[in-house]
C-alpha cells in the first residue's frame, strides 16, 4: 500500500474547506490512516520546503505555510501519489481542471488550498517531517 502526505493549507482552513476537502479524498475511496491539525513551526517548514530554500520566494513559502493552522493527512492506496495530484489539481489555478481541489477552490497560484507529495520518495520524507 502507497503512502503520501497531504497538507490542507492556512488558506483552506480559514476559508472553511477542511470537511470538504477531506470529504473529496474520501469519495475517491482514499484511506486517510493519519490526521492532525497544528500550527507548522518555522523550522518544520522549513525542512518541508528545503528544496525551495534559494528560489527567491521561499521566505514567502514559509510565512503562507506557518501563518496558521494547516491539516496533514497520511493517505493510502494504490498509485496514491499520483492520484491524489491528479485530485488537487495544477499549481495555477488557471491551469487545473475545474473539477480537482485547486480548479474548485484555490484563489491564486501562491495559496493553493493543499499539498501532495510529488514521488514516493518525497511522501516518505515528508511524513516524517510532519508525523514524527
Amino acid at each position: 500500500m502507497e503512502r503520501t502526505l497531504v497538507l490542507i493549507k492556512p488558506d483552506a482552513i480559514e476559508r472553511k474547506l477542511m470537511g470538504e476537502i477531506i470529504s473529496i479524498y474520501e469519495n475517491k475511496d482514499l484511506n486517510i490512516s493519519e490526521i492532525k491539525l497544528l500550527k507548522p513551526s518555522v523550522e518544520m517548514a522549513e525542512k518541508h520546503y528545503y528544496e525551495h530554500k534559494d528560489k527567491p520566494f521561499f521566505q514567502e513559502l514559509i510565512a503562507y505555510i506557518t501563518r496558521g493552522k494547516v491539516c496533514a493527512m497520511i493517505i493510502e492506496g494504490e498509485a496514491v501519489v499520483e492520484l491524489v495530484r491528479k485530485i488537487n489539481g495544477a499549481t495555477d489555478p488557471k491551469k487545473a481542471d475545474p473539477n480537482t481541489i485547486r480548479g474548485k477552490f484555490t484563489l491564486s497560484k501562491e495559496e493553493n488550498c493543499v499539498h501532495g507529495s510529488d514521488s514516493k520518495e518525497s511522501a516518505e520524507r515528508e511524513i516524517k517531517i510532519w508525523f514524527s
